[in-house]
């Protein structure tokens, strides 16, 4: 044993670089010997070198078994576009930027407003790895994982108690609240509704967001960078001092309005972060000029030692300008979607979402999913309200005001026999059936607006489903309500309480059909706004525009007939309460109820015949424009108009009710063939004139209540007067095509007698189609009729 011991020992000692004996630590060295049972090696080194002398220079030779996916992997190699590995001459492998090195005020200025610029480019969606994880500062703290908050520093192992230079503690400071931001807003996405990569990206790369180390304790650092600051104003000047104060000021008061998010109660002390947010954002602006840019302190190697399959992509560079913009924007909208919690009515809460998310620009994917947050945490309506509150008030507003079906008091009868314990039943049903498709309208709302327009293709078939469901459980209610049925004839019905003669729709015995009726008006909204979002998504071509507007005026009327029988009954039924109350008069409650439905009802007519008038005239006017060549549609070899049509209309074809027009029919409706180019302008003129008016009784005659848009009273007034200017813009579009074909008309009448053409009135107008971002409203796309110049 001690033989062995001491031929080991003599064999260390020998282990010398003054060995002269150790030529294998610069000599090759020998090929290995593999040994393995089956396999037998063979050195194919001289073999190869022989083939490859043999090919020819651009020569390639494919074997059957190097598949496409070795392939493109071998071609990758050395791409500096698709290979993070692949130097350039000269280059090192990571980053030699250092940061321990001193830094001037003016350089953390210049830093922080670039991260300020990077911290925006994603939230509109780039990856992590292309901006906030460029940054070397960012990343010395992230790697390795810090644990505590004195871990998570610039400069690893800095001892404790050590003076630290002031400027390094304002960056550190900055970049903690910078970055325990973005793990608040990834987790709370993450909770919601959204599309990766579509609207957001979520990925971390594997490098920890500070999840382990609490919020307060990053404020503390905040507010102590803040002291520090204050304190070195002499030295480094009032200005830059106010500068980093702000920014710092800002970084905590984002931390705060993330933290108070979750709260989802009392919106104006939620709303004060993002106003103070607000507040210091434009000094922010007007003090940027201070800061030196360091681009040395960013750089794309970082992306090398993330945990992605991607390759190296550049750093997104977004001005201060455009920056300052979205930031803007950002706290305006997390002001305003405060307001959601001040509940009123689902109608209301409705037009809240539709026009706050109408909004252009859209508000960014997290002010969505905090919407989101808002509406549906935990199935609990914001904060304190059940999905039966709000579907039952809802009933209440459009088809059963004061009704006995959504008596709380059905739920405490127990006894089979009585028809309370039925109804409460058959509304459970209904509630239980009706109330996901009720929900996925406004989650619906809440995504990016194509998936709007998407979501809502599936979604109307859900609600055809929902609308024959409720109408067997409407049969089943009659029973138990004893309703008898009304009967009309062709001259008209009792005057109801608005003293109006209302006209009559239904020639044989019909009952109320409540549910149905509220699913069905439902879907028809939903169809509606789908042919709606088509125009403002440019979904359709312009010689499509003169159809479809003629479609959405075909659903438009069907939705102002319905609201008129759902009036014809709501009224009967005021009157019989009233009726069987005699000589006492209704309750003052009882009596709110019918009002309010019924000033629901009013605008709600008011607003599909309004939409019905304007989508038909404008579906003259681009037929008239279409007949005399103004529109040409483009060449398309590859389909024709009734396969178009198919595909177009592909969303409704499974709807039963209202059944989808045929092609024949749809081409009868949109082309008019019956109407000469004036009969058609004089028919848009008439519609023009006649929706400009009920348009401008929409902006000035409702408040926020009778509109049913509180907290969106604004944004509501301002699309319909929008809305207002749309049919301005149509009416001199349309006169100054009347001019024109009257002027062609007297030109050919000079010429020798002969007919007006439409090539005569190209001579003198030319059309263009602007998009909808150009226009007055996005839903309206009114085209620009422009008189050409003649030499």
């Amino acid at each position: 044993m001690a033989q062995d011991e001491a031929t080991v020992s003599n064999e260390f000692v020998g282990l010398s670089i003054n060995n002269p004996n150790l030529n294998f630590l610069v000599d090759d060295p020998p090929p290995p010997m593999i040994s393995s049972e089956g396999i037998i090696a063979t050195d194919i080194t001289s073999k190869f070198a022989s083939a490859a002398a043999a090919l020819q220079p651009g020569e390639l030779i494919k074997d059957g078994q190097f598949t496409l996916f070795e392939s493109v992997g071998a071609l990758e190699i050395m791409d500096p576009k698709m290979d993070s590995g692949c130097l350039a001459p000269g280059e090192s492998l990571d980053e030699d930027y250092d940061v321990t090195r001193p830094l001037l005020p003016s350089e953390v200025l210049g830093i922080i407003d670039q991260l300020l610029c990077l911290e925006m480019a994603w939230h509109l969606g780039y990856p992590l790895s292309q901006t906030l994880l460029t940054n070397v500062y960012i990343e010395a703290m992230l790697m390795p994982m810090p644990t505590t908050i004195q871990n998570a520093d610039f400069i690893n192992n800095h001892p404790e108690g050590t003076p630290r230079d002031p400027m390094f503690g304002v960056l550190r400071a900055y970049c903690l609240g910078l970055i325990k931001s973005c793990w608040y807003v990834t987790e709370h996405i993450k909770m919601e509704h959204y599309y990766e990569e579509e609207d957001f990206v979520t990925n971390t790369y594997h490098r920890p967001l500070l999840d382990h180390i609490g919020i307060y304790e990053i404020r503390d650092e905040i507010m102590a960078a803040r002291t520090l600051v204050h304190s070195l104003r002499h030295k480094i000047t009032d200005q830059m001092a106010t500068a980093l104060g702000f920014r710092l000021e800002l970084r905590a008061a984002f931390l705060r309005a993330l933290e108070l998010a979750e709260l989802r109660s009392n919106p104006e002390s939620l709303s004060l972060p993002w106003s103070q947010m607000k507040n210091v954002w434009g000094p922010i602006n007007k003090s940027r000029h201070l800061g030196t840019p360091v681009p040395e302190a960013f750089s794309t190697k970082i992306q090398r030692r993330l945990a992605s399959t991607m390759p190296p992509r550049p750093i997104v560079q977004f001005s201060f300008e455009e920056t300052y913009e979205h930031f803007k924007k950002l706290f305006i909208d997390g002001i305003d979607v405060l307001k959601v919690l001040n509940y009123s009515d689902p109608q209301s809460l409705l037009n809240f979402v539709l026009t706050f998310q109408a909004q252009k620009p859209q508000p960014l994917v997290y002010i969505r999913t905090l919407l989101q947050n808002f509406l549906f945490k935990d199935m609990i309506i914001l904060g304190h309200l059940s999905i039966r509150q709000v579907m039952d008030d809802d009933l209440a507003i459009v088809v059963m005001p004061a009704h006995r079906l959504l008596d709380p008091a059905n739920d405490m009868v127990e006894t089979p026999h009585d028809p309370r314990f039925a109804m409460a039943h058959q509304m459970e049903t209904f509630r239980q059936r009706a109330a996901q498709s009720y929900l996925d309208i406004f989650r619906a709302f809440c995504q990016n607006r194509c998936r709007v327009r998407r979501t809502l293709c599936h979604s109307i078939q859900d609600w055809e489903t929902v609308q024959i469901d409720a109408e067997e459980i409407d049969q089943l209610l009659q029973i138990q309500l004893d309703e008898k049925p009304i009967m009309y004839n062709q001259e008209g019905v009792p005057q109801g309480t608005t003293g109006e003669l209302l006209p009559l729709h239904l020639t044989e015995p019909s009952y109320s059909l409540p549910l149905s009726s509220w699913a069905y008006l439902y879907k028809l909204r939903l169809m509606e706004w789908i042919v709606q979002l088509g125009f403002e998504l440019e979904t359709y071509q312009p010689t499509e525009l003169a159809g479809m507007y003629w479609y959405l005026s075909y659903l438009a009327k069907i939705r102002a007939s319905h609201l008129e029988r759902i009036k014809l009954f709501t009224i009967k039924r005021h009157n019989e309460m009233r009726a069987a109350a005699h000589p006492k008069a209704l309750s003052a409650s009882v009596e709110a109820q019918f009002e309010r439905s019924l000033k629901y009802l009013k605008v709600s007519t008011l607003d599909a015949a309004v939409t019905w008038e304007f989508a038909d005239a404008l579906s003259c006017l681009y037929t008239a424009l279409y007949r005399l060549g103004l529109i040409v549609p483009p060449p398309q070899p590859y389909s024709t108009d009734r396969l178009r049509y198919e595909v177009r209309m592909k969303p409704f074809a499974p709807i039963g009710l209202p059944e989808l027009p045929t092609f024949e029919q749809y081409v009868a409706s949109s082309a008019r063939p019956g109407k000469t180019v004036d009969g058609l302008l004089n028919e848009a003129k008439a519609g023009i004139m006649d929706s400009r008016k009920a348009y401008e009784a929409l902006a000035n005659r409702y408040d926020d209540r009778e509109a049913f848009c509180v907290g969106a009273h604004e944004r509501r007034t301002q699309g319909v007067k929008g809305c207002v200017k749309s049919t301005i813009a149509a009416n001199i579009a349309l006169a100054t095509v009347a001019k024109a074909v009257a002027n062609s008309v007297a030109s050919a009448a000079e010429a020798n007698g002969r007919a007006a053409t439409g090539n005569d009135v190209k001579d003198m107008v030319q059309v263009e189609v602007p998009k909808p971002d150009k226009g007055y409203h996005e839903w309206w796309i009114v085209p620009k009729v422009v008189e050409k110049k003649h030499k």
